[in-house]
């Protein structure tokens, strides 16, 4: 199966600026500043990789599934971890339906005519990377994420960087699978390893930081209108003291909202002691960083800034 390789397509719902993309966004709840989203504009129009690097929840998957949302793209999803082998992100073969296939051919005497059969298309599992070179048509790309990747061991980055530079896979019993169109492939990282220069060199790149307090509110009121604005105010201020701390795992913009909307759900318009101290495994998430909270008074001092407001 193979297919030309051409120029970008366009998309049911093409941006033709960063402004527009970053307007596409901020419709699906995603509120892109203004050099990641002509960062990511960029990526789409010329057709590259975007590497996205940054802490744990500043949004960087989200900006994915935004992406595909807003341009009315479909969405393919490969989740790193440590030992993913090569198959699983490209394809593998459907043994068990293989063998039964055999073992009819068999018994009605066609096993020698049916082996051929054996390694056809119709036997071939696409895992994400073939699903995403398949599904990219000349009509409309497909979007690809390829999540955590420094969590894969250095082996895949060296596939992925041949994968990308054809957006196609070859299939020793099949022949090549080739996109009509190279899908948009965003890769994530949380920067546990180094992802191999190579690999980077081929996208455009952007780091996504925790958004400022302005921004941050923004995102809750866009996603969480139903959230008080005294209380929207009170936790994007308690998260921000947070990363302030020597946590484990600072909360991320994930963390905000699930803070905003466990005290939402609770009935509080405002913050106090018992309310945050009740909810405060919405943000937090190790003992230890439960422990400093509370040692270093990030309660009180919130209770202090709501009595000030009010």
């Amino acid at each position: 199966m193979t297919a030309s390789l051409g120029a970008p397509a366009a998309f049911p719902h093409q941006p033709a600026s960063p402004d527009e993309l970053a307007t596409a966004l901020a419709s699906v709840g995603y509120l892109a500043d203004d050099a990641l989203a002509t960062t990511a504009y960029l990526a789409l129009d010329l057709g590259r990789p975007l590497f996205v690097e940054g802490d744990p929840g500043t949004g960087k998957t989200a900006l994915a599934l935004a992406l595909a949302e807003s341009l009315g793209a479909p969405l393919i999803r490969l989740q790193c971890y440590e030992g993913l082998r090569v198959e699983q992100a490209l394809y593998d073969w459907d043994f068990p339906r293989q063998l039964l296939h055999l073992r009819v051919a068999e018994a009605t005497g066609r096993a020698e005519e049916v082996e051929g059969e054996l390694y056809s298309r119709r036997f071939l599992l696409a895992r994400p990377i073939v699903e995403a070179l398949e599904q990219s048509t000349a009509e409309c790309r497909s979007v690809l994420l390829i999540d955590e990747i420094d969590r894969a061991d250095d082996e895949f980055d060296a596939m992925l960087l041949e994968v990308l530079a054809d957006s196609s896979v070859t299939i020793p019993e099949l022949g090549t699978i080739t996109a009509a169109r190279p899908p948009v492939v965003v890769l994530t990282s949380n920067r546990t390893r180094e992802v191999h220069d190579a690999l980077k060199r081929r996208c455009l790149y952007a780091w996504v930081d925790h958004p400022s307090a302005v921004r941050e509110l923004a995102i809750v009121r866009s996603r969480l209108p139903e959230v008080a604005d005294a209380l929207a105010q009170d936790v994007v201020t308690a998260v921000r003291r947070l990363r302030g701390m020597d946590l484990v795992k600072p909360p991320g913009v994930s963390e905000t909202l699930d803070w905003a909307r466990s005290l939402h759900a609770l009935g509080v318009r405002t913050v106090d002691e018992d309310s945050l101290a009740a909810t405060l495994g919405a943000a937090v998430k190790y003992r230890e960083d439960t422990q400093r909270v509370h040692e270093l008074g990030l309660m009180e001092s919130l209770i202090d800034v709501g009595m000030r407001r009010g």
